[in-house]
């Protein structure tokens, strides 16, 4: 059971400090390769309530032209009633496609402890659960013992010697 024990605390430890890590990492190379671009609204964002976020933002077509100079179009979030013609901010990656605007350094932080915990626990719980599943094996063959010995040992209780 030690043993068991010890697993699931190194398991969990490790295990959700190494994913913590990476996915810290991959935030800051997005933060680093993505960039901010200006772009145009192409068209009229119209907006109703079923298609309008609790924001007030809408999908709209955006272009924009890419770092080295090709033109691009795509579907942006914009606030329901922006012109065409209206300069937005959209996020894009090297080759010149829209993403999400990449996480801060405290949001990026705050999503690696998230989910380094989140695989941490599920990581520890493979030993923990197969920890529980030899002890009550365990539990079991020693009650069987304990059952075979009682019934050697259980008719004689009540004799006396003589």
């Amino acid at each position: 059971m030690l043993a068991a024990w010890v697993l699931v605390v190194l398991s969990g430890v490790f295990t959700g400090l190494l994913t913590a890590r990476t996915v810290e990492r991959g935030l800051a190379v997005e933060r680093a390769q993505w960039r901010s671009v200006a772009a145009q609204v192409t068209e009229d964002a119209v907006g109703s309530a079923a298609t309008e976020s609790a924001s007030g933002l809408v999908w709209a077509k955006v272009r924009w032209t890419a770092p080295d100079g090709s033109a691009h179009t795509g579907q942006a979030r914009v606030y329901a009633g922006t012109e065409a013609g209206t300069p937005v901010t959209v996020w894009t990656d090297r080759q010149g496609r829209l993403v999400t605007k990449p996480a801060t350094a405290s949001q990026a932080q705050t999503r690696s402890a998230m989910v380094g915990v989140l695989v941490g626990v599920s990581a520890a719980a493979v030993p923990f659960v197969g920890g529980r599943l030899v002890r009550g094996r365990l539990e079991r063959h020693r009650m069987d013992q304990w059952d075979q010995e009682w019934a050697r040992i259980g008719p004689r209780w009540g004799r006396t010697t003589s």
